[in-house]
């Protein structure tokens, strides 16, 4: 059985993430497509809008055959540790090809992009330097690196555009794949619809970004142009979290337990989380001791260096206690977390688990390696901010359908 690999975070899913997965299976010819998803944190440093379980269902409903968690540190990381982690568990799960999203499904300006930036290491490196010591953040610093090369090697084939997130991502996948040596092919699929953070539908295909649909289901519930925007399994999970908890995860619901912990730990414990550098931890406890509102904190911290994101994400270490050590000590994957499955899947798990590069993980009380442990703690203080019960994980095995 071939397999076939996608990267995802279903923040919540919608049409374009099915169209992605209709899309993976054809171009590359899978028999099972291999979902790994981030957990109950995301990439951008936020609690997720509906948990990991409920996440993993739309994913099996839409075309994804087996889903693996990506471990909370690479799911809460920059884009180059977030795609070599994700990587790495394709990989390990004997995936073949893997396919991104981008804005126009070619993959020619990725290889030329990856070429590039080899061929012009050490030039494109000291000039992220130089700029980050100009005081602008670090992915304005790649980009503007990125495009200073382009244009001094007066590069005839075109390129990836990597002011977009989805290009970003893709480019670090391909680059994690090609640097890790797997063999794995890459394969892209054309952006539909609106982009990654417009906040309307398609007036064509009444796509909707993920950012739109959450504003839209907070602001007004399930409202006609989020109806057109998702597959019926998805409004059937949003209903019935909503209906079970009362409310989705975001940051202002995680606001009182963080600001406590910041009060409470200052300045002293904060300096040795995860990512926090040059004294943010001082400008951190000064907001959180007077804003009383997540986004009035947030717009009181985030300067020209550290973008909403990169603080998003250090926030994120805070409310899971992940410091510095913990975090520089888990440098690639250590098994593969199961969340859900297939019939189809079973059928590949049965044939190829014994093959696997990284031990399967179906019930969490089966290991007791530290990363997983990592894993818990966050669904666990997950669970606090949304009105969920604490220990989901020990009780909830892998959902299987089909």
């Amino acid at each position: 059985m071939k397999a076939a690999g996608v990267v995802v975070e279903y923040n919540p899913l919608h049409n374009g993430h099915v169209h992605h997965l209709k899309e993976t299976r054809r171009l590359t010819g899978a028999d099972v497509v291999i979902a790994v998803m981030s957990g109950n944190f995301l990439q951008r440093g936020e609690p997720a809008f509906i948990d990991k379980w409920s996440r993993t269902e739309l994913a099996l409903r839409s075309g994804a055959d087996i889903v693996f968690e990506l471990p909370y540190r690479f799911a809460v990381a920059q884009a180059s540790e977030f795609a070599e982690g994700a990587i790495g568990i394709l990989a390990a799960a004997r995936c073949s090809a893997f396919c991104f999203g981008s804005e126009d499904g070619r993959i020619g300006p990725f290889m030329n992009t990856l070429r590039l930036l080899e061929d012009q290491k050490a030039v494109y490196e000291a000039e992220v330097r130089r700029l980050v010591k100009t005081g602008i953040s670090y992915p304005s610093a790649l980009s503007r690196a990125y495009l200073s090369v382009a244009d001094a090697e007066k590069h005839q084939d075109p390129l990836a555009d990597l002011t977009k997130p989805n290009n970003i991502l893709g480019f670090h996948y391909m680059k994690a794949a090609r640097s890790s040596g797997t063999g794995m092919t890459a394969f892209t699929v054309g952006r539909t619809g609106t982009g990654y953070h417009e906040l309307g539908a398609d007036p064509d295909s009444g796509i909707m970004s993920a950012t739109a649909i959450r504003g839209a289901v907070r602001e007004a519930g399930i409202t006609d142009e989020v109806l057109r925007a998702v597959p019926d399994h998805t409004v059937r999970v949003l209903n019935g979290f909503r209906e079970e908890y009362g409310q989705f995860g975001g940051w202002d619901r995680f606001w009182p337990i963080l600001r406590t912990i910041i009060i409470r730990d200052g300045a002293l414990r904060l300096g040795n989380i995860a990512e926090m550098t040059e004294g943010l931890e001082h400008r951190i406890v000064r907001a959180a001791l007077a804003a009383p509102t997540f986004t009035g904190f947030m717009e009181a911290v985030k300067t020209k260096r550290y973008t909403w994101t990169r603080i998003q994400r250090i926030l994120t270490h805070v409310l899971c206690g992940m410091d510095s050590n913990e975090f520089s000590l888990f440098r690639e994957p250590r098994y593969l977390r199961l969340l859900g499955i297939t019939q189809a899947g079973r059928s590949y798990l049965n044939l190829y688990k014994d093959d696997f590069g990284l031990p399967l993980v179906s019930r969490a009380a089966s290991s007791d390696d530290p990363m997983l442990a990592t894993d818990i703690r966050a669904s666990d203080l997950y669970a606090l901010g949304t009105g969920e019960k604490p220990g989901k994980d020990f009780r909830t095995p892998p959902i299987m359908t089909g």
